[in-house]
């Protein structure tokens, strides 16, 4: 039975899904104060999972500095320039950008973990910056389009896959230095990401209370949920059985496709104009991740 690639199929699945209702909450709340109600809605779900099943919480300090500084510069960082690549071009084409995650991370691995690079790996590389390059240099755009290719927005996802590469650097690091329960590694990162965040943006006058926001604006608080169940939640949970199910390089190629799966959830539901060119960029980024993944 093939359980692993069903859940990682299922990762896939999810984390489009989060996309969008991400892209919707971003520009109802602002990319602060989403990420960080995202985020404390994704320990409550975490600590009530650990605590019913009863999970193994044992972890060195090493572990839990090197998994703080992940969570630091993965979700302080990477996300909050996730979303505000939303706010500007949209989930399909901030999630696209995010396919130069693997490339920025095996990159890092080389420089800082000294991992190879194979030829086949800088083959799928260029593959994959060259879909992503198709994509963003399109010229054509829609007047009546909501969402349109922009520098701004394209620096904004270029920024945001930089966070999530480094940060996963550190989360890896976390992992070599000893086994660790990864529903507890995800709470540890994103608890390190809230105790930064929150402060700040409460002495800044950034954040307000979210209470009385999603009383006004049920919307928000419904694509925020929904995000926040779909990604942090259950994308880190199937993400996790599918890496334990399935060979590492297929289970990640298989969630690396959520631009293809963005696709027709963009044009049906969203009704994004999709140009050829569009489409075969997206379906050239995932074959560069494939090839990267799988050499």
């Amino acid at each position: 039975m093939l359980l692993g690639e069903i859940f990682a199929m299922a990762t896939a699945l999810c984390w489009s899904s989060s996309s969008f209702a991400f892209s919707i909450a971003s520009k109802r709340l602002g990319s602060l104060q989403l990420n960080i109600n995202r985020l404390m809605l994704a320990v409550v779900f975490l600590l009530i999972t650990i605590l019913l099943l009863r999970m193994n919480t044992q972890i060195s300090s090493l572990q839990v500095i090197n998994l703080a500084i992940s969570g630091a510069i993965g979700f302080v960082f990477g996300d909050s320039f996730l979303f505000k690549s939303y706010q500007h071009v949209g989930a399909r084409i901030g999630m696209l950008m995010m396919s130069l995650n693997p490339i920025i991370s095996a990159l890092l691995a080389f420089i800082f973990l000294n991992e190879h690079i194979s030829f086949w790996g800088i083959v799928g590389m260029s593959i994959t910056i060259g879909g992503v390059t198709l994509v963003v240099a399109e010229r054509k755009e829609v007047p009546s389009a909501k969402y349109k290719i922009s520098k701004i927005g394209i620096f904004y996802g270029a920024m945001g896959a930089l966070g999530q590469a480094v940060g996963m650097i550190f989360t890896k690091e976390a992992f070599n230095l000893g086994e660790i329960n990864g529903f507890v590694a995800s709470l540890i990162r994103i608890v390190s990401a809230v105790i930064i965040l929150l402060p700040i943006t409460i002495l800044t006058g950034r954040y307000k209370n979210p209470v009385k926001i999603f009383t006004n604006d049920l919307k928000a608080f419904a694509s925020t949920l929904t995000g926040t169940i779909f990604g942090p939640y259950l994308g880190v949970t199937f993400s996790l059985l599918a890496v334990e199910y399935a060979k590492v390089g297929i289970a990640a190629t298989l969630m690396a496709t959520v631009p293809i799966i963005m696709l027709p959830i963009a044009h049906y539901v969203f009704k994004e104009k999709l140009s050829l060119r569009a489409i075969g960029g997206a379906v050239l980024a995932v074959i560069g991740v494939a090839i990267l993944f799988l050499r």
